[in-house]
């Protein structure tokens, strides 16, 4: 742990914390998250339904999925037939939702229908389903749950009385044990035919749609705002096939993601999600296939008055008082050769301007947030060289996509969007001109050992990154320092690695990097709020990544202060350009990173601490324009190795443990591979 303990003979850094020299706010915004239909992080992760493809996209057959070719995708349920597949046929003359509605005939007294496997059930627990139905009137349909091979390990609910038009039936059922691979049965017999036009199945303690066990996680974070729907996802997404009656919104295929969406968590519910975890909603609209008007009336529809058509649509879908969403974007990464509807710079600065003209005429109060990418984002994305013939992005030409946005929409602009992604064992290699494994693109599978404090550094470079190219635009943009401008890093995380302890260091790394820069950052977005947390299908629990954000947010200060030290970051190992800042990110108290901030009412100093190394630090610090009282209160986070990590259902390797502080320390033996948080009253 971090004491008061003297190493002799180790080298000891200085640090002096100048309370005298404040810095703007750090925003709760910064603490943000960002979700998208990717994969199960909404679907599973958050909306509590159980069934996949519950309103038919898929024809009812005994054929296997093919593999997913989307990597975050695991291979969808499908509906199978049971008994002969010649009593289950798609019908597409009377479809209720989407293309065609599975359509059973029975035939005799043995059952027909359609059932779904692979649900994880739990004893004693309770469950809601819907169906809707339509059929002849000699029809009867036997609705069941099942969770063992016997005859008596289900219950079965019969459904009669059937009509032409389709009708909603709610049933309630509670599992007679623990099942892994549960199922759901819905049969008839003798020769009544019946359509099913959708299924839903939830646990019955769901809170409004969502998971009851992710959402009282999620809400400790008090992550500020959250970002939604997308990402790629929303470059291919209408808005309006995920509104109203979710039995009636229309599956469709994500072509972003190659995935079948059931479009049950649209508009209405990410706002019961945002009232759910106490954060504020922001919205981003699909500039990629998407227009401006189409844009404009989702404004009115969240924004609009019951007098408006989009408002009086709101209304009808059950919500009279208007959301005044105050945060909108326009467009996701709409700089990348990937995003559906990408066009050249000089055609989407027009697009942007017409989006932002639409979008202010139905509400004017609204902040427009721009998709930007800096010369860094520009190059390790290889935009730079498809668009210009080099690797490396230059200022003012047609791959600076955020300087030629500055430059001519900064009307029609109230925040700047960036995104970045460090990759593990990764690095942008421009003599190449693209990411390669550290020791070269020849390197292939072998793996290159990296120093700790490297390798935690790469997320904070690219934040340092966007200050640098930040500074720059403002020599080179006049209107830019006049307007003052802020930036959103709406999407940043480390990809290719689960969270571990040293995720969390680099993450910690990533704060203190944002609250150097609190003057230019003012918001952020961390990809996903669902990588903050463990789960599966019945359980979820904090990851190091949830704990580290969870304590930031709730122990750590909000007005920056000075922090300087006799230890310089080294110099760049690697040219400057691309994912390398001119100058590495951190503070001169290497090779710790060093952060600290008064409370709001100035009545505390935080002091935050980060050991990317596998030894102990000595830390002599000291304390300037600021009294303080002895005794204060210590969080330190750290774990048995660099890899240690949180998984659910087995005892957790990372803690995060308070402990008292008798005196203000002025030398410090930092833990290894930690993150340690001090809290001290002032005098």
């Amino acid at each position: 742990m971090s004491t008061n303990a003297s190493l002799p003979g180790s080298p000891t850094i200085a640090a002096t914390v100048d309370a005298s020299k404040v810095g703007e706010p750090i925003t709760r915004y910064i603490y943000g998250q960002f979700i998208e239909h990717l994969g199960d992080f909404i679907n599973r992760g958050l909306w509590a339904e159980m069934l996949d493809d519950r309103k038919f996209f898929y024809p009812v057959n005994a054929q296997e999925e093919p593999e997913p070719t989307n990597p975050f995708r695991r291979r969808m349920r499908r509906w199978r037939p049971v008994g002969p597949q010649e009593f289950v046929v798609m019908d597409k003359e009377r479809p209720y939702v989407g293309d065609h509605t599975p359509l059973i005939k029975p035939n005799g007294a043995t059952p027909q229908g359609i059932q779904q496997s692979g649900l994880a059930l739990r004893k004693g627990k309770a469950y809601t389903l819907r169906v809707v139905l339509a059929g002849d009137a000699a029809a009867e349909v036997r609705v069941s749950l099942v969770w063992g091979p016997g005859l008596d390990d289900r219950q079965s609910i019969t459904i009669g009385g059937l009509h032409h038009e389709y009708a909603k039936f709610p049933l309630s059922f509670a599992a007679g044990a623990d099942a892994e691979d549960g199922r759901l049965e819905i049969v008839g017999t003798g020769v009544g035919a019946f359509r099913v036009g959708a299924v839903s199945l939830m646990p019955a303690d769901h809170i409004r749609g969502f998971r009851p066990d992710t959402i009282e996680l999620l809400k400790q974070l008090n992550s500020g705002i959250y970002r939604f729907p997308g990402g790629n996802f929303v470059s291919n997404h209408d808005w309006r096939d995920a509104i109203g009656d979710p039995d009636r919104r229309p599956p469709r295929w994500d072509h972003a993601w190659s995935v079948a969406q059931p479009n049950d968590v649209g508009t209405d519910e990410f706002m019961i999600l945002c009232e759910l975890l106490d954060v504020e909603p922001y919205i981003t609209v699909n500039a990629g296939f998407g227009e401006a008007r189409s844009a404009a009336d989702l404004v009115e529809y969240a924004n609009g008055s019951v007098d408006t058509p989009m408002g009086a649509l709101r209304a009808a879908n059950g919500h009279p008082e208007p959301y005044a969403i105050r945060w909108w974007g326009i467009g996701n990464e709409m700089f990348g050769w990937w995003q559906f509807g990408y066009m050249a710079l000089e055609h989407f600065i027009i697009k942007h301007n017409l989006f932002a003209r639409a979008m202010r005429r139905v509400d004017p109060t609204i902040k427009l947030i721009a998709s930007g990418a800096m010369p860094d984002h520009m190059t390790v994305t290889t935009g730079a060289r498809r668009i210009t013939g080099k690797v490396l992005a230059e200022y003012g030409s047609d791959a600076d996509w955020s300087g030629g946005l500055l430059a001519n929409c900064l009307d029609h602009m109230d925040v700047l969007s960036e995104h970045f992604y460090a990759y593990d064992g990764k690095r942008f290699d421009l003599a190449v001109g693209q990411t390669c494994p550290l020791g070269g693109p020849d390197v292939g599978n072998v793996q290159v050992e990296e120093p700790l404090v490297d390798w935690a550094r790469r997320p904070a470079n690219y934040v340092r990154c966007k200050i640098e190219a930040y500074e720059e635009y403002l020599r080179r943009i006049p209107g830019l320092r006049e307007k003052g401008l802020p930036l959103n890093i709406d999407e940043w995380a480390y990809a290719g690695i689960r969270p571990n302890l040293k995720v969390a260091l680099s993450y910690a790394w990533v704060f203190h990097e944002m609250f150097r820069h609190t003057d230019i950052i003012k918001m952020a977005a961390y990809t996903f709020a669902t990588s903050c947390i463990n789960w599966d299908s019945t359980g979820a629990a904090f990851n190091t990544t949830g704990l580290l954000f969870k304590l930031y947010r709730e122990h750590f200060g909000t007005l920056p202060v000075d922090v300087i030290g006799d230890s310089q970051q080294p110099a760049p190992r690697y040219p400057v350009g691309g994912d390398q800042p001119r100058v590495n990110a951190g503070s001169a108290t290497y090779p710790l990173d060093v952060a600290a901030a008064l409370t709001s009412d100035r009545k505390a100093l935080t002091v935050a601490i980060v050991n990317p190394t596998e030894s102990v630090q000595e830390l002599a610090i000291t304390f300037k324009g600021i009294g303080l009282r002895g005794r204060g209160r210590m969080w330190l986070m750290t774990g048995p190795s660099a890899a240690a990590s949180n998984e659910l259902g087995k005892e957790p390797m990372v803690h995060i443990e308070e402990m008292p502080v008798e005196s203000v320390p002025s030398k410090l033996a930092v833990a290894p591979i930690s993150i340690t948080l001090y809290e001290f009253q002032i005098r």
